[in-house]
Order: C-alpha cells, then sequence, then structure tokens
C-alpha cells in the first residue's frame, strides 16, 4: 500500500478537511459567488417578468398582493475548478514527498467540497495526472495518481509549462503552483500568463535548507540534475556570501512579484507538515483572498 493511500494519510487529510470545513465554510477558496443571475440556491433580487422568462420563476405571492408579474433571481453559487500545478523536474526529487503530500491535501479537500480538480505534473512539459474529477469518489485514484507520479523531463520551463496550460485550459478556476520556483528562465513569464487567463493564482514556494545556503568550500566539478551540464568551480567565502544574496534576492523578487499581480504566496520547507502549510493558507483567508 503507498504512503498517501495509507489509512494514518487519509485520516490526516480528513482531519484537515474538518478544519478547512470549520474555519471556511468548506472551500480553499473564500468566497465563490458569482455575480451572474439565474436559477440557484440564494436570493438576490426580484426582476419584471418579461415574455420568455420561465414562468417557474414568477412569485405569485408577489402577484397576490400586487397583481404585477415579478420573477425571482437567485444568486449562483458556482462549483470551482481547481488546477494544481506540481513541479515534477528532476531538481524537485529531493523535494518532491513534500511536494506531493501538499497536493493530495489541496486536492482532497476540493474533492470533498464538490469542486473540480485537475492535476498536472510541470518541468519542460505538462503532464496530466489527473483529469478534472468531482466528488468523493475520485479521492483515492487521485491519491494513487500522485503515488504513482515521479520525475521527469530535463530541463524546468516555467513560461513553456504556462503558454501549455492556457491553451489546454480555458475554464476559469483557481490555479495553486507548488515548486521551489528556482526556474533557469525566471519565473515572471509564466506568473504573468496565468494570472492574465482570470484564474485566481496561488504559489507555494518549497524550499529545502540546501537551496538556501552554500556549505562548500574549495574545488568542485558540480552537474546539473536536469540537464548533465558539468562546470568546474572552486567556492570561497566570496562565493558562497554572493549565493546567499542571489538566492535571497531571487526569493525576495518572487514574493513582490507575486504581490503586484494579485497572485497569493507562501512558502515553507519539506521539513513543515504539510498540516501547517495549510494551516498557515487558513490564517490568510484561503488560496483566494
Amino acid at each position: 500500500m503507498g504512503a498517501l493511500t495509507d489509512p494514518a494519510f487519509v485520516r490526516r487529510l480528513e482531519s484537515l478537511f474538518l478544519l478547512v470545513r470549520r474555519v471556511l465554510g468548506g472551500s480553499l477558496q473564500a468566497d465563490r459567488k458569482s455575480p451572474l443571475k439565474g436559477a440557484g440556491i440564494t436570493f438576490a433580487d426580484y426582476a419584471e417578468y418579461r415574455p420568455g422568462d420561465d414562468y417557474r420563476s414568477i412569485d405569485w405571492r408577489v402577484y397576490a398582493r400586487t397583481d404585477e408579474l415579478v420573477v425571482k433571481l437567485f444568486e449562483i453559487e458556482e462549483d470551482t475548478t481547481l488546477y494544481l500545478l506540481l513541479d515534477l523536474s528532476p531538481s524537485m526529487a529531493a523535494k518532491q514527498d513534500a511536494a506531493v503530500r501538499l497536493a493530495a491535501a489541496l486536492a482532497y479537500i476540493a474533492l470533498n467540497c464538490q469542486d473540480r480538480v485537475t492535476i498536472l505534473g510541470m518541468a519542460d512539459d505538462l503532464h496530466p495526472l489527473l483529469e478534472p474529477s468531482r466528488g468523493r469518489a475520485h479521492v483515492f485514484p487521485m491519491l494513487r495518481a500522485l503515488e504513482s507520479a515521479g520525475p521527469f523531463g530535463k530541463d524546468t520551463d516555467f513560461s513553456a509549462c504556462a503558454r501549455l496550460f492556457q491553451a489546454r485550459h480555458r475554464k476559469k478556476g483557481l490555479v495553486a503552483v507548488i515548486s521551489d520556483f528556482l526556474f533557469p528562465g525566471g519565473y515572471s513569464d509564466g506568473l504573468k500568463r496565468l494570472s492574465g487567463l482570470g484564474h485566481e493564482v496561488h504559489a507555494i514556494q518549497l524550499l529545502s535548507d540546501t537551496d538556501l545556503r552554500c556549505d562548500w568550500k574549495g574545488d568542485a566539478e558540480i552537474e546539473c540534475v536536469e540537464t548533465g551540464a558539468r562546470r568546474k568551480i572552486t567556492v570561497t567565502a566570496r562565493e558562497a556570501d554572493a549565493y546567499h544574496k542571489a538566492i535571497a534576492d531571487w526569493n525576495s523578487g518572487l514574493r513582490a512579484e507575486c504581490a503586484q499581480r494579485g497572485i497569493g504566496f507562501n512558502t515553507t520547507s519539506p521539513d513543515i507538515p504539510f498540516e501547517d502549510v495549510i494551516r498557515d493558507i487558513l490564517r490568510k483567508g484561503g488560496l483566494a483572498t
């Protein structure tokens, strides 16, 4: 039995879902009411009856009092489509377990809220992991799909993946990107494309301690885990300090970019339990605020 379908892990997911339902009314998106009017649950207003309107929406009690034909308008509460873009590039291999658990938690909550869920693996291409699914019946297929997911691709091209997503997924929804965001080509173009599609976008940055500091000293030959490119380097205290500054500037720029574009942002590490990450999201009001 895989780790994600283990009953103990599923119980952790269920406890987390109950917390979300208590705090946000059962949705990771804080406000899902549509401004559209039509047949729905919550009464919104009255409108004068016009030929062609559905006669079943006429309020006959108002007609009895006023001798006027009016129809009821309702506020539609739409289901959310949650798109999970999960970075499965080789450089994420050491952080994949934590990333997959986060994806499983978000997908579990959405499926139990009757929202639609699509999960896509992301590297130099987009690989479908879970086709659009809705309802509790899809929880275990979702968990098995994530269990079987593994690193792929020879590079990480966030911009190309965003273009593919733009071409394949037109239905507006909530896009959550789980990645270290250490993309060779940068993150700006990809975030711009995703946020420009009318989606709510949330970035969850997953960084390990080794991403944040350089402990090497002396001569070394390094190899890129994605491209296989090799390079001989000499690391002194000066180079280590330069690396620390570069990674701090990169992450500061990512946070600023997300704030500028209205993109939700969380940063975490593989050492932090996924429940704590979701609780932090709850404290901020949900994935879409």
